[in-house]
């Protein structure tokens, strides 16, 4: 006889208490095996794929695709011990960890089946799900504060599509329906988070910034000697992480954190070097573990792994969390300089702007060279301008002249 069970919203740790549902991977009816994903949540680092311990047949699932649900919440119930045809529900893992699958993966995932015939996840049935397949044209209506129900879908069978979603944002709504005060959007999941952070930053964080002009050329020219050997690619990224990682070296004051509670400042022994990648989802700083033990091709393929997966959405909050120095290339977005909120807790940020050709005095005569503008934010409390100062100048020296950084390796 079966055991109907129900399976709860599990722990998230990095402290985090609620998750927003996102899409619904399962429909009732649905059979599951055993450590198979049924939800796809938002939390405040990242969205992820939540596996359900149990295998069997769902009976009910809790909460409307952008619904938030605490910790512990009811997800799921599954009917367990009923065998599924094609193969055998029941048992469970009994661990669950989000962002990370489950202990011991099955050994071979199964295609959902259908106990009965239901609905496709995207027809409009009575109090079931909105007719919407897209997370993304859920979070556009989200953000914007539309409500999908009241949309027509153009798309087959009602689905409410991206377009039909912005052709409802540019189509003026009645005088009385508009809010005095104007739109809104909800500072919640990833951005809520950044917001709180940025926040706590500028409240707690007393910063500085200075900057340098340094020509990049030589580090251009030794970028693409390096990638014309042969081999991987190697990305100007990379090559800036690297600097990073040896500037931080000779000053490691600056990959530190300040306790207040305790009045100390803490020294770090490893670099986790964070960068700024700007997303659908909003600016992530997804983290590069241990990158002061990371030669340019190492970091390359790490920085470019963690990009794409930021991109999409599929960070777990491990690759989010633990940063002790943050490199930020603005230079992306075709500008030059910026003054940039550190990340707490760290105790300092690298600005890179835009490297463009520009006259400089090279070898005592006016020549066209790739100048770049940097720029070091930092925690006054963990140093003072000189520390700062000489770190930056390092940092430009290993810019201008990339065989500096022949000392280091």
């Amino acid at each position: 006889m079966a055991q109907v069970l129900e399976f709860k919203l599990p722990d998230l740790g990095e402290g985090l208490t609620e998750a927003e549902i996102v899409r619904w991977l399962i429909q009732v009816g649905d059979v599951v095996a055993v450590d198979q994903p049924v939800v796809e949540v938002e939390t405040a680092k990242a969205v992820v794929e939540v596996p359900c311990p149990y295998g069997g047949v769902v009976t009910a699932r809790f909460g409307e695709e952008g619904t938030e649900l605490p910790v512990g919440a009811p997800l799921i119930t599954v009917a367990v011990g009923t065998p599924a045809s094609g193969g055998e529900a029941g048992g469970g893992s009994g661990n669950v960890l989000v962002g990370y699958g489950t202990s011991e993966a099955p050994a071979r995932r199964r295609r959902v089946q259908r106990v009965q015939s239901e609905p496709a996840v995207h027809v409009k049935v009575a109090d079931g799900p909105v007719p919407v397949i897209s997370p993304l044209v859920r979070r556009l209506a989200r953000e914007n504060g539309l409500d999908l129900r009241e949309l027509k879908g153009s798309g087959p069978e009602g689905l409410i599509l991206r377009a039909d979603v912005e052709n409802a944002l540019h189509t003026p709504a009645p005088e009385t329906a508009v809010p005095a005060d104007g739109r809104r959007t909800p500072l919640k999941g990833v951005r809520g988070a950044v917001a709180d952070k940025l926040s706590r930053s500028r409240r707690e964080i007393p910063d500085a910034t200075c900057w340098v002009d340094a020509d990049a050329t030589e580090l251009m020219r030794a970028r693409t000697a390096m990638n014309a050997a042969g081999g991987p690619k190697i990305a100007l990224l990379a090559l800036l992480a690297r600097i990073c990682t040896a500037a931080l070296t000779r000053y490691p004051e600056l990959n530190s954190t300040v306790d207040m509670e305790a009045r100390e400042v803490v020294r770090l022994d490893q670099v986790h070097l964070g960068f700024a990648a700007q997303t659908e989802r909003g600016l992530v700083v997804p983290v590069v573990r241990d990158a002061h033990t990371l030669g340019a091709e190492a970091l390359t393929a790490e920085i470019a792994r963690l990009t794409e997966t930021a991109r999409a959405g599929r960070l777990t909050p491990g690759e989010l969390t633990g940063g002790t120095f943050t490199l930020n290339n603005y230079g992306v977005f075709g500008v030059d300089g910026s003054t940039p909120i550190i990340n707490y807790p760290e105790a300092a940020m690298l600005g890179v702007g835009r490297i463009v050709p520009k006259p400089w005095v090279h070898e005592g005569e006016l020549a066209v060279r790739q100048v770049v503008q940097l720029s070091l934010t930092f925690d006054h409390r963990v140093c003072d301008g000189g520390t700062a100062g000489g770190f930056l100048r390092h940092v430009a020296d290993c810019v201008e002249q990339p065989a500096v950084l022949l000392r280091t390796l």
